[in-house]
C-alpha cells in the first residue's frame, strides 16, 4: 500500500555541527550540491536547519542600506512650518545620525574583528520541522507545504537524526509505471473493500489517473466509498474517475 518516509528518505546525511563555520557550511552545500543541511547536537538530535535562504539573509544584513539623509527628509516636510519648528527637527535628526554613525562604526568594527554571529548555531532556522520514518509519504509532503520548506530531517523516536526527505525523494513515488498502479488497486485495494463485487471492476490506469469501470450489486458492494478514498492513497495515483454503477433503487454510487 502507501509508502513510508523511510523508504524514500536519504541515509547519509550532510550535516552541520552548532559550531560550525559560515564558510564551512556553505562549502559543504556547494561540494554535495544541496540546498540546506540539518544541525545537530552532540547527541545527533536536530536542533536547527540552515538553507541558502539563511546564508542569503545573513550576508544582506551585513551590507545594509541607506537612509535618507536629514537634509533630504526635511526637504520632504511639509511646506508652512514654522523656523523654530523646522530647526528643532533639525536638531533631532542632526543627534540621530550621529547615533546612526557610531552605531555602524561599531559595526564595521566587529565584521573587521570577525566578532559578527559566523556559526550554523546561530545562522540556523529553528525550531526544526522533522518527521519520522514510519509516516505516509503524503504526510511528508503537506508538512512541507504547510512550513514552505523543501527537506525535512528524518528523526526517530529519541529526535536523533537518521535521514533526510526531500522533495524530489517524495517525488520519485510518482515515477510508478500505470501497471504497477494497475496491479495494486485491482489485486489488493478492491478485494480488501468490497469483497466478491471487485471480481466485476475493470480498472485502468493512463498517467497515474485511475478509471473504475463495472456494476455493483448493492448487498455485495462492499464499501465503495473506502475503496476510492485507499485507490487515491496508492503511491503514484494523481486522481481517480468513478464510472461505477449499481442498480436502480440501490442508492447514489459515491463519487471521487
Amino acid at each position: 500500500m502507501a509508502r513510508i518516509v523511510g523508504e524514500v528518505m536519504t541515509r547519509d546525511v550532510v550535516e552541520a555541527r552548532r559550531d560550525t563555520s559560515f564558510k564551512d557550511v556553505v562549502r559543504l552545500l556547494d561540494r554535495h550540491r544541496i540546498g540546506g543541511l540539518p544541525v545537530v547536537d552532540e547527541d545527533d538530535k536536530v536542533i536547527g536547519v540552515i538553507s541558502q535562504t539563511d546564508l542569503l539573509r545573513r550576508r544582506a544584513g551585513r551590507t545594509g542600506t541607506t537612509a535618507p539623509s536629514p537634509a533630504r527628509r526635511l526637504r520632504m516636510l511639509p511646506s508652512g512650518r514654522s523656523a523654530r519648528w523646522a530647526g528643532s527637527v533639525r536638531a533631532a535628526w542632526t543627534a540621530r545620525s550621529a547615533r546612526a554613525l557610531r552605531s555602524s562604526a561599531r559595526a564595521a568594527g566587529r565584521l573587521a574583528t570577525g566578532a559578527y554571529p559566523a556559526t550554523a548555531g546561530e545562522l540556523m532556522s529553528t525550531p526544526a520541522v522533522t518527521i519520522h520514518p514510519e509516516q505516509r509519504i503524503a504526510d511528508a509532503a503537506r508538512v512541507m507545504e504547510r512550513h514552505g520548506v523543501d527537506r525535512l530531517p528524518v528523526v526517530d523516536e529519541e529526535d536523533r537524526l537518521i535521514g533526510i526527505a526531500t522533495r524530489s525523494d517524495l517525488l520519485r513515488v510518482f515515477l510508478r509505471t500505470d501497471d504497477a498502479i494497475r496491479r495494486e488497486v485491482r489485486d489488493e485495494v478492491l478485494p480488501r473493500t468490497l469483497g466478491p463485487s471487485a471480481a466485476g471492476v475493470s480498472v485502468s490506469v493512463a498517467d497515474g489517473m485511475v478509471t473504475l469501470r463495472g456494476s455493483l450489486e448493492h448487498e455485495h458492494g462492499g464499501d465503495l466509498a473506502l475503496a476510492i478514498r485507499l485507490t487515491y492513497r496508492v503511491d503514484g495515483v494523481i486522481g481517480v474517475v468513478n464510472r461505477l454503477t449499481v442498480p436502480a433503487g440501490s442508492g447514489p454510487v459515491p463519487g471521487p
